[in-house]
């Protein structure tokens, strides 16, 4: 299946790929609650740093997981339309789901100035595994450092845009 011009959604499996590697820590009672990422960021859920109100998630906020479950299906259509309004040429479901998860967690600015969008609207396909792997590091105290984490997630994207098994 190919897009264009139509309004494409992540896969089940992408968006099991994006819950795999956010997490979401509970509470003894079940419940979602607040937790510091691997930046120090303020997080919540599947990696929210804001409610669907927009309020910015605080230390100690709970949700319920189905609030959680939510919020997340709320923030993929934002990061859909990103990789909708930034992808010039057709892709598989696969290929629009990993995108998708990638800018989910880098971000619609950092994907759109991305090598990987590059070589996709260049349909230079072989090349964009490569370069969704760079996106490795985290900023700690100012300083990049490659993460172990942020290694096995651009792996199972890069995996996933190829219609390979990332688990």
């Amino acid at each position: 299946m190919f897009f264009r011009k139509s309004e494409p959604q992540i896969t089940k499996e992408g968006i099991e790929l994006i819950k795999y590697f956010e997490g979401c820590p509970t509470d003894s009672e079940g419940n979602a609650v607040a937790y510091r990422c691997q930046a120090d960021k303020k997080t919540i859920g599947f990696g929210s740093l804001y409610l669907k109100d927009g309020t910015k998630v605080e230390d100690g906020m709970k949700i319920t997981m189905q609030e959680a479950e939510e919020l997340l299906a709320h923030e993929l259509k934002k990061y859909e339309k990103y990789v909708r309004n930034y992808v010039a040429v057709d892709l598989n479901s696969d290929q629009f789901s990993s995108c998708v998860a990638l800018c989910f967690n880098i971000g619609g600015n950092a994907f759109a100035s991305s090598s990987a969008l590059k070589k996709i609207n260049a349909e230079e396909w072989d090349d964009v595994p490569e370069k969704i792997r760079l996106w490795n590091k985290v900023t700690i105290n100012g300083e990049k450092v490659v993460s172990d984490g942020l290694v096995a997630r651009r792996q199972a994207e890069s995996l996933l845009f190829q219609s390979k098994p990332w688990r």
